[in-house]
């Protein structure tokens, strides 16, 4: 196996262990939310956590096609993730639930952008595809919440 496998596999499977940490924020997020928006939000987060669900899948089973071993426990997603979490000890409003969404989405699209390159170089150009539809979503996302908030997209960055 190459060098650049392997650093595909590495960077996949930290995008593993990464949606499934997301995927229990958004839980966390879809369970506690309150407030004037309650009814958007809680239907919102649902339906990001099942999309990421969807990714987190995508993402594994393309390593798998790779010859990697997706990560596949609580421990190595906490450990491999390049999001943390965090228990839900005080209330968050529902604005802040949306902020935070937003960071992690930058986060991740940071990733999704070094991905991107390192399949480009390697000539893996059915990973790099994946992976581009997928940081064009996660655009359009951070597009939306920072409207959501009032905010231009760029805000905060």
């Amino acid at each position: 196996m190459s060098k650049t496998n392997t650093e595909v596999q590495t960077a996949l499977n930290n995008l593993v262990a990464t949606h499934r940490v997301f995927t229990s924020k958004l839980y966390q997020h879809h369970f506690y939310v309150q407030g004037t928006h309650f009814f958007t939000l809680h239907e919102k987060f649902e339906e990001l956590y099942n999309e990421a669900t969807e990714h987190f899948d995508e993402l594994a089973e393309r390593l798998l096609a790779l010859g990697g071993k997706p990560y596949s426990t609580l421990q190595e997603f906490l450990d491999h993730s390049i999001i943390k979490e965090k228990p839900y000890t005080e209330k968050i409003s529902d604005t802040d639930m949306v902020s935070s969404v937003v960071a992690d989405f930058r986060i991740m699209r940071e990733e999704l952008a070094k991905a991107i390159k390192l399949t480009g170089q390697s000539g893996d150009d059915v990973t790099q595809d994946m992976l581009i539809g997928y940081k064009t979503e996660i655009d359009k996302h951070i597009w939306m919440f920072q409207a959501f908030l009032g905010n231009n997209p760029l805000d905060g960055e």
